[in-house]
């Protein structure tokens, strides 16, 4: 390369020293060479996919080397950079992309879809705007714990138009979090133009309706990135709010090799090929006499060695071999959630005051558990669950939110990621659709995909009863039932509710915990003082009879005692309080006791879990069984808002005529 030839972009020595200038050289040349490989790999046939960040790897690696090596970046596509600067093993890297059991995810996931907390780095998701919140509840718990610290978050400018954006910045700068958002705005989003995207004029316009600080940079100047994210990282230390950088690059390749780049008019390829950060990096270097064609030559020697080795491990690792076991064991983080005995007297209490008292005394044992949920703090929750609770442990750790239930749900993630627990309520389990993206493809999939905890528990008072319609009264247990990775409970009684809520927030495992709203305030019983926990995946014997089973869960329960006291059956009635994991040795006793079978549930009929639990009492207990097992369930309408629509909606009648129907087969 030619020393004399002028550099595209504009550098500034001031402020570094010469170490500081070739040790960037270093990693933006390293990432370069890597990508170089991939693509001659590519073109041989001899990998299937790639992601180039050709002509970015300014951004990514100004971020990494600006930021302290424990501050964790969440990184996406194009951050190579970041994983090369914090020194992740390449041959793992390489294994990792493959699919090798060498790699970060025991070959279950692609690419860049990986964590590593040891180099405090965790990866996308296809989905690419949830990163953002986890970042947003990583810099949470950097600033409860007053640790001083930042994180760093990537997106690009067509991921801007994702509504997690707006809520991660919104709850960010509500609750001025220190965290860094970085848009790499490179042109395009697959094939679809800034202009396409968005309207305003600037991305990072959009931080003043946030009241955040921000500002726009050349994200092909590595002096310029990594000055200015160091300079605000430093900032956000010491005082902590959120800020949003914009910075400009281009994406020189495909949005992934088989994309090509046919839609990108030549002269604005022509025009940004002038603009490559590493060819005018390594030219300025060179004459500002810092750099010389011999230690260049030398640093691309090093690494192309350091590949080829990679490489060569890559490809002598043997593909993976399916073991079922170990698939199904990884779907949860290990637990030992063996029930803890009362110990205290019991006195009567409300269902509503058993979730409450164990919620209490979670947030006792667990100094680090916080709550979250619209209108929970001074005002007690909508109903009043968490009433006087800021008195006791304070706003911080008691936090109104936003309506912002997919950001807060990623929040939730991101304190997870950093050792803390947290409590997510949603109003109404009815607005769980807000953040179901976070739930289904975040909080469920992160332990099996790459081994890392998600401690989470999210509150879902649920189930109707109130006219109050059909957004506010659905059964909505089944959307995570089918979602491995998730605990599902719902217990009926209040001593369930406390014992397995405080089983909930001792689980390391994303869990579901569903209230029927209905028995708040009208179900009472005896519950023990102090602590205590039930355990989660083992079902309740409510009655134990010879004529019939009635295996059902939360109001179904009440229904089920009534009805078989009502037509003076001599049932066997199981609660299943936990619905993943499912109770099948209490099924198959019941089962075997009456060999007739009523499956009963307020959600609607189709596609809940009655189906899947006559399946399973098909398949394993067919020769036990004098009747077809039958079901009784909602009708498979929405929530109608009348009482008397209501109460026709619910299955309580037609569970009476399937109950007759079995007797008299």
């Amino acid at each position: 390369m030619s020393t004399t030839a002028k550099s595209a972009i504009k550098y500034s020595k001031k402020g570094f020293d010469n170490d500081t200038l070739l040790h960037l050289y270093e990693q933006l040349a390293k990432p370069r060479l890597i990508e170089e490989k991939m693509l001659n790999l590519l073109r041989q046939g001899k990998i299937s996919k790639w992601f180039s960040g050709i002509g970015q790897e300014a951004i990514a690696v100004g971020a990494a080397c600006a930021l302290l090596p424990d501050e964790v970046i969440f990184t996406m596509h194009r951050n190579l950079g970041v994983f090369t600067a914090r020194e992740m093993p390449l041959d793992r890297m390489f294994c990792q992309w493959q699919g090798k059991r060498l790699g970060y995810t025991k070959a279950r996931d692609r690419s860049f879809h990986f964590g590593a907390m040891e180099h405090s780095i965790v990866g996308m998701i296809s989905h690419l705007g949830p990163q953002l919140s986890l970042a947003a509840g990583v810099a949470m718990a950097h600033k409860l714990r007053q640790e001083g610290r930042v994180s760093l978050a990537f997106t690009g400018e067509g991921a801007t138009s994702q509504g997690e954006f707006h809520e991660a910045l919104n709850v960010a700068s509500v609750w001025k979090l220190p965290v860094i958002f970085v848009i790499e705005n490179n042109g395009y989003g697959l094939s679809t133009r800034p202009s396409e995207q968005y309207a305003c004029k600037d991305l990072v316009d959009r931080a003043v309706g946030y009241g955040m600080r921000s500002a726009k940079i050349d994200g092909n100047n590595i002096l310029e990135v990594y000055n200015t994210i160091r300079k605000v990282a430093a900032e956000m230390r010491d005082n902590p709010e959120p800020f949003l950088l914009e910075c400009v690059t281009f994406r020189m390749r495909g949005h992934e090799e088989a994309s090509g780049t046919k839609y990108v008019p030549q002269e604005l390829m022509d025009e940004w090929a002038q603009k490559d950060p590493l060819e005018n990096f390594e030219r300025w270097l060179m004459s500002e006499g810092i750099l010389t064609e011999n230690y260049a030559e030398n640093i691309r020697k090093k690494y192309k060695t350091a590949i080829a080795d990679a490489v060569e491990v890559m490809f002598n690792e043997p593909e993976p071999v399916p073991d079922t076991e170990e698939e199904l064991n990884d779907v949860y983080a290990p637990h030992d959630g063996r029930a803890v005995a009362p110990t205290g007297a019991a006195r009567e209490l409300r269902f509503i005051d058993a979730i409450s008292e164990g919620m209490r005394i979670s947030m006792q044992r667990h100094p680090e558990l916080v709550l979250m949920g619209q209108d929970i703090a001074d005002y007690g929750g909508v109903f009043k669950i968490t009433q006087g609770f800021t008195d006791e442990f304070g706003k911080a750790r008691v936090r109104n939110t936003p309506l912002c239930e997919s950001a807060i749900v990623g929040i939730s993630l991101g304190m997870a990621l950093k050792g803390m627990k947290s409590m997510v309520e949603m109003q109404f389990a009815d607005f769980v659709t807000c953040g179901f993206n976070q739930i289904i493809n975040n909080l469920a999939k992160l332990h099996w995909r790459w081994g890392q905890t998600a401690d989470v528990v999210v509150r879902m008072p649920t189930g109707g009863g109130t006219g109050a319609g059909p957004f506010h009264s659905q059964s909505n247990e089944a959307w995570f039932t089918h979602t491995p990775g998730l605990k599902v409970v719902f217990p009926s009684t209040p001593y369930d509710a406390k014992g397995l809520l405080i089983a909930a927030f001792n689980d390391p495992n994303p869990v579901m915990f569903f209230e029927h709203k209905a028995l708040y305030r009208s179900e009472a019983g005896q519950v023990p003082e102090g602590y205590y926990t039930v355990e989660i995946g083992k079902a309740r014997q409510v009655r134990t009879g010879s004529d019939v089973s009635i295996i059902t869960y939360g109001m179904g329960v009440r229904w089920a005692e009534k009805v078989a006291t009502d037509l003076e059956l001599d049932a066997d009635i199981v609660d299943l309080r936990s619905l993943v994991p499912l109770d099948y040795e209490a099924i198959a006793a019941s089962v075997k006791r009456t060999n007739r079978v009523l499956i009963l549930h307020e959600d609607t009929m189709f596609g809940g879990l009655g189906g899947e639990i006559a399946a399973w009492i098909t398949e394993n207990l067919f020769e036990y069984l004098d009747a077809p097992v039958l079901r009784a369930a909602s009708l498979d309408t929405p929530v109608p808002f009348a009482i008397p629509l209501e109460q026709n909606f619910f299955p309580l009648e037609r569970m009476k005529t399937q109950l007759n129907k079995l007797m008299a087969y």
